[in-house]
């Protein structure tokens, strides 16, 4: 951009975004004529004033009904992702309720991890998922046998599994010294048998064993239950079912600035209340994108600043957001009424019917709009 562009430009620093600015800035084709500029920057200007709110509108109610009416037409299933049974992911009506509820278990948490370059070509992609994914000692067993008599358990692995994972008998011997108290491991062709130290009686020892062998976890990060390489555009990304943000993020080969999981607790305590606030908003117009809607993502960004403005993540459940409105009536308003109401009677509270909805209810003009400023007064 030329010394007299820029000159023209810095004039309109006060009546436009830096963001606007710097768009018009990147688009301007070279040598630009400085009346044509002028003419641009004025006609942005006149868009910019008018897609501004005007002072006493009801961006709330307008943000409300907006995302209500069309989700009223939402679909209530879930749908398989690549048709993998344990890889459901929740849509439609009860996403959106689970993220504007801010619930801290979610139905089906998931991730989509980004890995750099050269790792997100296929043969890598293939190896760090086998890497990352929880694998636990049950899952590798084709056979328990428990022997009464002699009291020990063997177990036979499943030779083609272990190949696949890069794992040896021995591995899992030491692995399982470690955890294992009060037994012999010994290694027996094709199988492990485990013979317990303690008196004969105790034959209940050896059935919990069973239990607790097929928990202990072999390799793989916790929680990450599947995974699944997909092609995105020309490189692979890793699906998962399940979530661990914050060792997923710790690992080299992973790109941390497009690697995101779908649990906004778990975001928020990893990257913060601005990173869980950019979730909503993503997460909600996904939702909608995907049902076929078309909702102005302005409206869904005031859910999401009115649900993090307190640095934390409150739902918009009596005991989140609605909990902390300053109008008695206004909390009354949405559920439980009489407790509110006792409550606030109790503690002598106030009500200065600031806003919307405490007006309606007592059939007073509300301060929106034309009832915004007290232009008229009575004379006395």
């Amino acid at each position: 951009m030329s010394k007299l562009s820029e000159d023209t430009m810095k004039e309109y620093e006060d009546r436009l975004p830096p963001a606007l600015i710097q768009e018009i800035a990147a688009s301007l084709p070279a040598g630009i004529a400085k009346d044509k500029l002028i003419k641009i920057c004025d006609r942005v200007v006149e868009t910019y004033q008018k897609a501004r709110v005007n002072a006493g509108e009801c961006v709330g109610l307008v943000s409300a009904e907006s995302i209500g009416e069309p989700g009223t037409q939402m679909t209530l299933n879930t749908f398989h992702l690549a048709g993998v049974a344990e890889m459901n992911v929740t849509t439609g009506l009860p996403r959106i309720i689970e993220i504007f509820d801010a619930r801290k278990e979610i139905k089906t948490p998931m991730m989509e991890i980004y890995l750099k370059s050269p790792h997100n070509q296929l043969e890598q992609v293939k190896k760090f998922a086998t890497k990352i994914k929880e694998t636990l000692l049950g899952d590798l067993v084709s056979e328990y046998a428990l022997d009464i008599f002699n009291q020990c358990l063997a177990i036979t692995f499943n030779s083609a599994l272990l190949a696949d994972y890069g794992l040896s008998t021995a591995d899992l011997i030491k692995l399982m010294k470690t955890k294992l108290k009060g037994f012999v491991v010994e290694n027996t062709a094709g199988s492990i048998t485990l013979i317990q130290k303690g008196k004969p009686e105790e034959i209940k020892a050896l059935y919990n064993l069973k239990e607790k062998i097929r928990l202990v976890k072999v390799r793989g990060l916790k929680g990450i239950k599947q995974v699944l390489p997909v092609k995105r555009d020309e490189e692979y990304i890793i699906l998962t079912s399940g979530s661990n943000l914050k060792d997923v993020l710790d690992l080299a080969e992973v790109d941390g600035t497009r690697t995101f999981c779908n649990d906004v607790h778990e975001t928020l305590a990893v990257l913060g209340v601005e990173a869980a606030r950019s979730l909503i908003i993503r997460e909600v117009f996904r939702v909608i994108e995907e049902q076929g809607l078309n909702i102005d993502i302005r409206h869904i960004m005031l859910v999401a600043d009115i649900m993090c403005v307190s640095g934390l993540m409150k739902g918009i459940t009596r005991y989140g957001v609605v909990s902390e409105k300053a109008s008695v009536l206004a909390r009354a308003s949405f559920e439980t009424p009489i407790k509110h109401i006792i409550n606030a009677a109790l503690e002598g509270e106030i009500d200065y019917l600031t806003s919307v909805v405490e007006n309606v209810m007592i059939n007073q003009p509300v301060p929106l709009g034309t009832g915004l400023p007290g232009l008229v007064t009575k004379m006395r």
